[in-house]
């Protein structure tokens, strides 16, 4: 399933939303290789993104010796040691919680992307109209702090780099589930045919969180899961959850229904 459009009106426009999408897009497009080879963006990914090892460990593969080579060959195996020497040369003064920030921002192709601006844009724009624009912008990183923490959880020895705003967006969809579990999501089905279909946003999330959970846990004990972070996913879809649940239940749709005058005639 893959929500277009949802049919929850704010009242004013999402500027928080606007500018967090706008800034994932000029970063690809700009900063990011992405027009270079795979090799370049690899290297790239390298020096910028979250990589696990390194937040466990508080230090870049560059700077950690043996512990940091040995973690390259489980994941690289023959390839580690040049892996090693070209961070060194390359990105030697890497910081490690800086790259946890830096990752929220980058993207490994357009389809990564798409879809996570596509989801950004229609659960954000409700949630930030509801909790505020500072707030908004506090829950989002804090979202992605923690889906970083729980897929370290699982990973923490990865040398593979992170990257995506997947983790943080995924705290605003938990957000919009307490909050609007009514609201009808248009949605595209893939079942034999391609339909569109009004659910609610319960159904679609619900869904979704569903596939990310039972991914995660059928990735575990394999050396790679895909390429995805699904228990990203999960602990910032948790987190999302709790947190609306905790500090903004009453700013969704009973929220709503309280502000609306009654009608004046019986229908």
């Amino acid at each position: 399933m893959i929500p277009i459009r949802d049919a929850n009106p704010t009242s004013r426009f999402a500027w928080v939303t606007f500018g967090i999408i706008a800034a994932n897009v000029a970063i690809f497009l700009l900063w990011q290789p992405t027009f270079a080879s795979q090799g370049r963006q690899q290297a790239f990914f390298f020096c910028h993104a979250e990589i696990p090892w390194e937040v466990t460990h508080q230090t870049n593969l560059a700077r950690g010796g043996r512990p940091a080579l040995k973690a390259l060959a489980t994941d690289f195996g023959p390839q580690a040691a040049a892996a090693q020497s070209f961070l060194q040369r390359r990105c030697p003064n890497k910081s490690w919680w800086e790259s946890i920030f830096v990752a929220m921002f980058l993207h490994g192709g357009w389809l990564h992307i798409g879809g996570n601006m596509l989801f950004l844009w229609i659960f954000g724009n409700n949630v930030e109209d509801r909790i505020g624009r500072i707030a908004f912008a506090v829950f989002y990183l804090l979202g992605g702090l923690a889906a970083t923490g729980l897929q370290l959880a699982f990973d923490p020895n990865s040398a593979v780099p992170n990257l995506g705003a997947s983790g943080a967006i995924a705290a605003i969809l938990g957000a919009y589930l307490v909050m609007f579990p009514r609201a009808r999501v248009t949605t595209l089905v893939f079942f034999f045919f391609i339909t569109a279909v009004e659910l609610p946003a319960v159904v679609v999330l619900g869904a979704w969180f569903v596939l990310q959970l039972f991914s995660g846990v059928g990735g575990l004990g394999t050396q790679v899961n895909g390429g995805v972070a699904y228990w990203a996913h999960v602990g910032g879809f948790v987190f999302g959850m709790a947190g609306a649940w905790i500090f903004f239940r009453g700013r969704g749709e009973r929220g709503r229904l309280r502000q609306v005058p009654p009608r004046p005639d019986l229908f």
